[in-house]
Formats: C-alpha cells, sequence, structure tokens
C-alpha cells in the first residue's frame, strides 16, 4: 500500500514511501486455511507495531505524532504535511472496493480523514448519509461489519461443509459395514476399498472434530487460536487428507496390475500395499510435525502460503495425483487394446467388460 507524505517549506516537496500495510504479517502467520483471516491478522499486526512505535514515541511534542484510529497507522509528520493512504486491507479483502483517504498534519494535530472511511472505503451493507463524518463511533461501526460479515460467510461455509461431510461419513459406513459382513464380499480388491472409504470417514470425523474444537466457545477468535488440541486436530486432517490421495493411488495400482495379469501372490501384494497407504502419509506428516514444532510453531498449524514447509504435505498429495492420471491413461489404453475385436481372446473378454 503506497503513501504519499508531501510537505512545503520554502516551496520545497518530497514523497516518502513508508512501511507497506501488513508487511511482516508473516510473523504472526498469515496464510491460514481460512483466507478471510490473512487481512484480519495483518490489521492486528499493523496495530501492534503501531502502538507500540506510538509507546515509543511518547515524550515527543513537535508536530503531529504517530495515530492509529482503528484502520490505518499515521506515522509522524510536520505541520503542512499531508498524508495519503489506500483503504485498509480488511476492509479492501470484502468489498474489492479501492479507495483512499488522506489527513492533514496542522499546528493544531491531525485533521479527520478525508473522505470519510465511510465513503472512501464503504461496505456494500452501508448506508452513506451526505456530510456523515468520521467519527470514533463510525470506525467501530465498520469494524463490527466487517467482523460480522466474515463470521457470516465462516458459518455459511461451515454449514454447508458439514451437511456434506456427514451425507458422505453416513453413505460410506454403510457401505463399510455392507462390504465387511458378507464373507461373498471379501477379496483383496474390496479390502481395499473398505481401507479407501475409512480414509474419507476418518478425515470427516477429524474436520468435524477440528470445528468442535476452534468454535467451542462463543467469541473465539479463530484467526488467532492456538492450542495443542486445536494443533492435534489439524495434523489429523492433514494426515486424513494424504491418506485420502494414497488410497486412490493404491487403488489405480492394484486395478493396473490386475489388468496386466502381473499381480500373483495376491495377499502378499495387498499387506504392501497397505503400509504404502497408510505408512507414506504417516511418514511425512510426522516429519511436517518436528519442522512445525521446531521452526514454525505459530497460530494453530494452519498456516499454508508461503510455507515451504507446506510441501511436506502438498508434495506427497501432487505426486500421488500425477501417477494416478498416468495409470488412469494405461488402464484406458490396456482396457481399449483387450476390448479390441481383431485381438480379443471372446473366453476372457467379460472380465474387462
Amino acid at each position: 500500500m503506497g503513501c504519499d507524505i508531501s510537505h512545503e517549506y520554502g516551496g520545497e516537496s518530497r514523497s516518502v514511501e513508508p512501511k507497506p500495510e501488513g508487511e511482516g504479517a508473516d510473523a504472526l502467520g498469515t496464510g491460514h486455511i481460512q483466507p478471510e483471516c490473512d487481512p484480519i491478522t495483518e490489521w492486528k499486526k499493523n496495530e501492534s507495531d503501531c502502538l507500540r512505535e506510538i509507546q515509543q514515541r511518547r515524550n515527543e511534542t513537535t508536530g503531529c505524532q504517530v495515530l492509529w484510529d482503528e484502520l490505518l497507522c499515521w506515522p509522524d509528520a510536520n505541520p503542512g504535511q499531508t498524508l495519503t493512504f489506500d483503504c485498509p486491507g480488511v476492509i479492501v479483502h470484502f468489498t474489492k472496493k479501492r479507495g483512499w483517504v488522506k489527513r492533514n498534519c496542522t499546528t493544531q494535530g491531525w485533521t479527520d480523514p478525508s473522505p470519510p472511511y465511510a465513503v472512501a472505503c464503504p461496505l456494500e451493507e452501508e448506508i452513506i448519509r451526505d456530510g456523515e463524518t468520521e467519527t470514533e463511533h463510525v470506525i467501530a461501526n465498520k469494524l463490527d461489519t466487517v467482523q460480522n460479515f466474515v463470521e457470516f460467510y465462516l458459518a455459511t461455509v461451515k454449514t454447508i461443509y458439514t451437511i456434506g461431510y456427514s451425507v458422505s461419513t453416513a453413505t460410506l459406513t454403510i457401505a463399510v459395514v455392507v462390504l465387511i459382513s458378507f464373507r461373498r464380499l471379501h477379496c483383496p480388491r474390496n479390502y481395499i476399498h473398505i481401507h479407501l472409504f475409512l480414509t474419507f470417514i476418518l478425515k470427516a470425523i477429524a474436520i468435524f472434530v477440528r470445528d468442535l474444537v476452534v468454535f467451542q466457545t462463543e467469541g473465539t477468535d479463530y484467526c488467532s487460536f492456538s492450542t495443542s488440541q486445536c494443533k492435534i486436530s489439524v495434523v489429523f486432517s492433514h494426515y486424513f487428507m494424504m491418506t485420502n490421495f494414497m488410497w486412490l493411488l493404491v487403488e489405480a495400482l492394484y486395478l493396473n496390475c490386475l489388468l496386466l495379469s502381473s499381480f500373483p501372490h495376491g495377499r502378499r501384494y495387498f499387506w504392501w500395499l497397505v503400509l504404502f497407504g497408510w505408512g507414506v502419509p504417516t511418514f511425512f506428516t510426522t516429519v511436517w510435525i518436528l519442522v512445525k514444532v521446531h521452526f514454525e510453531d505459530t497460530a494453530c498449524w494452519d498456516i499454508t502460503d508461503n510455507s515451504p514447509y507446506w510441501w511436506l504435505i502438498k508434495g506427497p498429495i501432487i505426486f500421488s495425483v500425477a501417477v494416478n492420471f498416468g495409470l488412469f491413461i494405461n488402464i484406458i489404453r490396456i482396457l481399449l487394446k483387450k476390448l479390441d475385436p481383431r485381438r480379443m481372446n471372446f473366453s476372457h473378454s467379460s472380465q474387462y467388460r
């Protein structure tokens, strides 16, 4: 965010570029699972830095002192200077409309923002009255509106995915019970199906537990929430997400081997696939936990953007998707080849149909 500072002393004018809003916000861990937390985290970081600077310069009496007006931090200035800032990111993130406000430094102190925040950085829900002046009350109402919007947005998203996960968990549980109950369905292929279904069920349970931990009380600041229970819930969410992709890869590997008729001693190889499906996520998740504890123990461990350690989770998933795609193409090639009427052995063709 740019800020133009101009002042006149004998006709001289100059421009200064102050520290952008949100710079250093990574110290608080932007890039949460909830993107809506990023601008709020930056705003709190700016408030903390600004109040610290105000405390350090509280004995200075010349000119206009550093000012935090609940939305922006205005650096110190001399009488005659004019400072111009873009609208604060915490508002722009939700409105997607950019504007600017400025203050003049006079001998009596800072002037009110011009134009007022309510005019320069309006929220869609607001009704701006002609001639309205910016006051602490208006700023407080704006912050409340932003916070209410965030809470409503997250509550709506939470409701949607909770319903989806609930339906998915119920249907997959029924499928697992059916596959386990009937002995005629017991075979390596269905065992792999059961493991895959279990990963989806356990992932949904991990999401439910995470929500219970994060949203356990009214007024919880989920953007800076950091407890052992929260971190553990995030760990299991990532772990079961990775097991989803690993067992999808196991499904593709098993089907590919069956079609190639290169899968003798199925039981023995099945247990190697089980070790792969659960072992690979366990290894990478354990390494991720260790590096998080030692190098990035911030917030609720839900930092993803700009974190090199996230590749310990994302990397194996991307690799499994790439291999899965290759196996998918190969399976289609095998099926087309075996179903070619010119090469078809009709005594075995039914197994591919």
